[in-house]
């Protein structure tokens, strides 16, 4: 046990284990994301958010100019 802990102390090993942990947890949520039907029409119906919110956005501004 010491031995694997002294052998990833040094900065050589630690960077490789580091990044291999980061690039499971990284493909991990990627497959999370993308895998579902459910979760992609989700995800699918969020691109649209931006668009929703700017025609809100006018028609209160209309609103504003009938109203004066």
């Amino acid at each position: 046990m010491t031995e694997m802990l002294q052998w990833l102390g040094r900065l050589e090993n630690s960077k490789i284990v580091a990044l291999l942990i980061f690039f499971v947890t990284f493909c991990g949520i990627l497959i999370y994301v993308f895998t579902g039907k459910q979760r992609k029409e989700r995800l699918e119906s969020y691109k649209y958010i931006p668009f929703d919110d700017e025609e809100k956005h006018a028609s209160d501004e209309t609103r504003k100019v009938d109203e004066q």
